[in-house]
């Protein structure tokens, strides 16, 4: 069933942002806490400083009726940079590549793609892009390709 979720980039407290939320919301954090040091290498990604390995990738909580709050860290040195504006997404979880694809580019139309949807090491068809108003959308599907 397509979802929505909302996701936050911190420059450097992920982890102490999200042990916050838990003591407020309760529960536990969804699949623990990855970090960027579980990224598979690749030729195609700047190389990692090792103050930035132990940051946080991902971390999920639900908080209220089900709504998912999720969170990364943003290190400059991967090509990150917070800015008031880009710390918070609205992240949609379509069922299908096809719905997918359609609320990408609708919203991506007249704005600015940040990242292509493609198929991530993670499971998922994801893609980014900040709409001509300015707010920043996130596309994870979960359906594979044919």
């Amino acid at each position: 069933m397509a979802k929505v979720s909302t996701y936050l980039n911190f420059a450097r407290n992920t982890e102490e942002a999200f042990i916050f939320y838990k003591s407020v919301f309760g529960g536990d954090f969804i699949n623990g806490i990855m970090r960027f040091s579980d990224i598979p290498p690749s030729t195609e990604m700047p190389a990692m400083a090792d103050e930035d390995k132990n940051l946080v990738m991902h971390v999920e909580l639900l908080i209220l009726g089900g709504h998912k709050l999720m969170g990364t860290d943003a290190p400059e040195s991967l090509g990150f940079r917070v800015n008031q504006g880009n710390n918070v997404y609205i992240n949609l979880e379509p069922d299908t590549r096809a719905e997918t694809r359609r609320l990408f580019n609708a919203l991506s139309g007249g704005g600015k793609v940040e990242q292509e949807l493609q198929d991530m090491f993670w499971g998922d068809y994801y893609g980014s892009c900040q709409d001509k108003f300015g707010v920043h959308w996130m596309f994870n599907c979960s359906e594979k390709a044919n």
